[in-house]
């Protein structure tokens, strides 16, 4: 495990898996970064083993999810989003598990002077940025325009991404 800055972690501490052999001298192995999150457990096991072992995978490094086998970014879709317009910088993500199936929903705020009142012109806003995702992603997803103000004003993965699959 290795901190962000590229240090060993200590026992417990959380960092990145990075797999690479130290002792092979013929096929020396480039470390590789496997861009998942966890931590080394104490070395004393129930069984008698005595190597190093890891904790369950807790995340990942970067912000990717994988949706339907499609690796998505929230940067991508940020990206998207600020292409548009109609909709404001602030938005959510949402991931679900319906019927075995991960489905994406992105919640955005629509820019005020682009609110007129009229539903057809909300459901035109909202089919422009879903034929504008699923065409950029390959992925289908929903679009929920939000009132202005309700989403929360925050960086970062923790509340852009809002991912409830394993909550079920």
């Amino acid at each position: 495990m290795v901190k962000p800055d590229g240090t060993p972690c200590k026992e417990g501490e959380r960092g990145e898996l990075v797999l690479t052999s130290l002792t092979k001298e013929a096929l020396p192995l480039l470390p590789y970064c496997t861009g998942d999150v966890t931590y080394i457990k104490g070395s004393d096991c129930a069984c008698g083993r005595t190597s190093i072992r890891t904790a369950k995978i807790l995340g990942r490094v970067d912000d990717m999810l994988v949706i339907r086998g499609i690796n998505v970014f929230p940067s991508q879709i940020e990206h998207i989003l600020m292409s548009i317009p109609e909709v404001g910088t602030h938005f959510q993500i949402v991931v679900q598990r319906i019927k075995h199936l991960d489905e994406l929903t992105v919640r955005c705020e629509l820019e005020q002077e682009y609110f007129t009142g009229d539903v057809e012109d909300l459901q035109r806003v909202i089919q422009k940025v879903e034929r504008a995702l699923r065409d950029t992603l390959n992925v289908r997803t929903k679009v929920e325009l939000v009132e202005r103000g309700t989403i929360e004003r925050t960086e970062g993965k923790s509340k852009k991404v809002l991912d409830l699959r394993g909550a079920l």
